[in-house]
């Protein structure tokens, strides 16, 4: 038997320390005995070893029973086994371990769930029993020592893994290989299916958008009744070449009216030309409107020059703030609407023109005609057909939808987080006079996104102005009278009137969904339509 010495220790030194002989010519001290760390075969009969012990200072103080020795390392190799069998059986990942020549030595549940593979099945077989040889990662860490850390891998069909492989290294020989796999395969899955519905979901954007492109009005935004009932008047008109007058107050959208009525006629695939009769000085309007010919004043262009009814020839020309038109212009006009054909600034020829005109006043026109202002004859031309705007104050339950869409349009534009409005914000827009209408409130959004960094913009975010006597806010809010002072159907009652019919608002004023408001409204047979 070898006599050459070598290192051994264990949890286990006390327990095989207790049987040792002290040699009788050597006592040794307790400090001794702990630290007799080197072991030394130094004799050996038949079925007996026995290890002498020696101290830090390399001397003999005792024997101790290989048997002794051999008791106490199985049962350390035991408990060893059973902490790795613990640790295998605990983990969250599948575990595979593998010897030098790729036969699987350890395959824990995991690894059993997640292949639907038994240990009994898997146990000293070949890796590449069950799976391809491509697809075993774990086989070049054990052929070249290469380690591998959240590598994604598809072992098998549909299951999808991240995979740490690492050799197992003896005396720096390669004597087997671990790897360590982490189940993804649902999370792949959702994302097969998030990439799946959102392609669709752009698909169908796509789809509506080209829907919305060939509504001609998919640019006039909001379901109430005023608003519905002057897009569908407008519907009926777009398709003749009559003349169209749209009134309303400035910022209302008249000029979306206007090229609405444009892509519903049969104009469409002609010029759309807007001029502004109140953005041009009346010296210059004519030559604007009507163009002039070479040399007819001075400053002219040498050539001459087209004017707008030229450039919407074939299409529609609109004419805004046409209450803003000069008197000597109108009679101009006029024989543009009555004959079909105009006289360019310096010309004398008269030019046939094919030209529908669609004019747009924020003024009483029969006002202006009852005060001389505004030709007689020029208004009853132009007011074939009119179709009145409402303003934004007589549309309130439009509001929040139109807010929406603005904070949208411009959260994209900038950049910016897509905020909220708050219940309390919504009430105080809903309640507001709203002078510039449209306008005013779609430049109201464009402030909020810029100076709001909050996810929900509260009452106090809004300018000064916007906001009411606060006491006269709270007498607006069903919220701040006592519950028990009013019953279910009055609440409900008083948030919708409060919010102008809007149920998505009246739903956050009241703190429920719109599941619960919709079954409230049956409940107590409210019809807001």
């Amino acid at each position: 038997m070898s006599n050459q010495p070598f290192s051994f220790y264990n949890p286990f030194l006390r327990e095989i320390m207790q049987p040792l002989s002290f040699l009788p010519d050597r006592p040794c001290s307790a400090q001794a005995r702990e630290s007799a760390l080197l072991f030394d075969v130094i004799s050996a009969t038949p079925g007996v070893t026995d290890i002498q012990v020696l101290s830090d200072m390399d001397e003999p103080v005792g024997y101790i029973p290989a048997e002794t020795v051999a008791q106490a390392a199985s049962r350390a190799l035991r408990e060893c086994f059973a902490f790795y069998e613990s640790v295998l059986q605990t983990v969250d990942d599948s575990l595979t371990i593998v010897n030098a020549q790729g036969i699987v030595v350890n395959w824990n549940k995991q690894a059993e769930a997640m292949y639907h593979i038994p240990r009994e099945d898997i146990l000293h077989h070949h890796i590449t029993r069950h799976f391809k040889k491509d697809a075993v990662m774990l086989l070049k860490s054990i052929h070249d020592g290469s380690s591998v850390v959240r590598h994604y891998n598809q072992p098998r069909p549909g299951t999808h893994v991240l995979v740490n492989t690492s050799p197992v290294l003896l005396d720096g020989q390669i004597i087997g290989g671990l790897s360590a796999e982490k189940d993804i395969s649902d999370v792949v899955r959702l994302h097969d299916r998030l990439s799946s519905t959102t392609a669709h979901l752009h698909n169908l954007e796509n789809e509506l958008y080209n829907e919305q492109q060939e509504d001609p009005f998919y640019k006039i935004k909001g379901r109430s009744a005023a608003i519905t009932q002057a897009i569908q008047l407008t519907r009926k008109v777009a398709r003749t070449d009559a003349t169209l007058l749209i009134t309303g107050e400035s910022g209302v959208g008249k000029e979306l009216f206007a090229e609405a009525v444009h892509r519903a006629s049969l104009r469409a695939d002609g010029p759309f030309v807007a001029l502004n009769c109140g953005a041009i000085p009346a010296a210059l309007f004519e030559s604007e409107l009507f163009g002039y010919e070479k040399g007819a004043f001075t400053g002219a262009i040498h050539e001459g020059k087209k004017g707008k009814i030229d450039a919407a020839a074939g299409g529609t020309l609109f004419l805004d703030e046409i209450g803003e038109l000069p008197l000597d212009q109108q009679v101009k006009l006029l024989r543009v609407l009555q004959e079909k054909q105009f006289y360019r600034v310096g010309g004398h020829k008269p030019i046939a023109t094919d030209v529908r005109i669609v004019a747009a006043t924020n003024r009483d026109l029969e006002a202006m005609v009852a005060a001389g202002q505004f030709r007689q004859d020029l208004f009853y031309r132009l007011n074939v057909v009119t179709v009145p705007i409402p303003p934004l104050r007589e549309r309130k339950e439009d509001i929040p939808e139109l807010a929406q869409l603005f904070l949208k349009e411009f959260a994209v534009k900038y950049g910016k987080p897509l905020p909220e409005l708050a219940p309390k914000t919504i009430i105080l827009l809903l309640n507001y006079a709203w002078p510039g209408n449209i306008r005013q409130l779609r430049n109201l959004m464009e402030r909020l996104v810029i100076l709001t960094d909050q996810e929900r913009i509260e009452p106090e975010h809004l300018p000064e102005g916007y906001q009411p006597n606060e006491l006269a806010f709270a007498a607006q809010t069903p919220a701040t009278r006592p519950l028990a002072a009013r019953s279910e159907y009055e609440e409900l009652v008083e948030a919708l009137r409060t919010t102008y019919g809007n149920k998505s608002a009246a739903a956050q004023l009241l703190g429920i969904s719109r599941v619960t408001l919709y079954n409230r409204m049956k409940k107590y047979n409210i019809h807001t339509d």
